[in-house]
């Protein structure tokens, strides 16, 4: 299992930085009605998202379920985050104006009741906005791909479809969509990634994964990036 905790330090210089937090903090406000107001950031990571949707302008709490990385959080939003579930936060009903997810419901068995709880929090007219597809997103058919396709898989779970069915669920209504730009990946660090457990069905050290690892390792331009990936965002207001 991959430990957040342990990865809080490097993780987003691994992840494409601020570029990449950038890019998705803008998506994420432009999905957002322009009035500012209280927004509930769930499963923030290290909060480099979190603090420029805070310098927009809105009343931020960004909420992380690993301490490792809400440490990190906390340096960047002073007083704004809080140690949650996503899937049982710590807030009363119709509290917030807007809930962001980014790359969070990918990681879930229970997606569904990340989607419940947001809606549980955002007050009538309320957004919510999450990304969606996040695996689909990142094959860019480059050869690192090609090299990564024998590789086991977990049924996706923020399939935009299912997130629309959850969504639907708890009265959230289709409110809009946008798409930025990720960070391509190089040989050496999906490599690396292999090797530390970034995949869930390739424990370190297994055997598929070092010949996955080594295969990799013998691609050209190890430190070129491959093309960007495109990651998309939904948004859905509630009823």
């Amino acid at each position: 299992m991959f430990d957040y905790d342990e990865e809080a330090e490097r993780y987003d210089a691994s992840r494409g930085g601020e570029p990449r937090a950038a890019a998705a903090a803008g998506a994420v406000l432009g999905l957002l009605p322009r009035t500012g107001g209280a927004l509930l950031d769930i499963g923030c990571g290290t909060g480099i998202v979190t603090r420029r949707l805070a310098a927009a302008g809105l009343r931020v709490t960004g909420a992380d379920a690993a301490g490792g990385m809400l440490r990190q959080a906390a340096e960047r939003t002073p007083g704004r985050v809080v140690l949650a579930d996503t899937r049982q936060l710590p807030f009363p009903d119709a509290l917030f104006d807007a809930v962001s997810a980014v790359w969070l419901l990918h990681l879930l068995d229970d997606a569904d009741r990340v989607v419940q709880e947001a809606a549980r929090v955002l007050r009538p007219g309320g957004v919510f906005v999450t990304t969606v597809d996040k695996a689909a997103s990142h094959d860019v058919r480059s050869d690192i791909d090609a090299v990564m396709a024998p590789r086991p898989r977990r049924a996706a779970r923020d399939r935009a479809d299912l997130v629309t069915g959850f969504a639907a669920r708890n009265a959230l209504a289709p409110a809009g969509r946008a798409y930025f730009r990720g960070r391509g990946r190089t040989p050496a660090r999906a490599a690396a990634d292999v090797r530390r457990g970034w995949y869930t069905l390739l424990p370190p050290g297994a055997p598929l994964t070092e010949r996955l690892a080594t295969r990799l390792e013998q691609l050209p331009e190890q430190h070129a990036p491959r093309p960007d990936p495109q990651f998309a965002l939904r948004a859905f207001r509630k009823e």
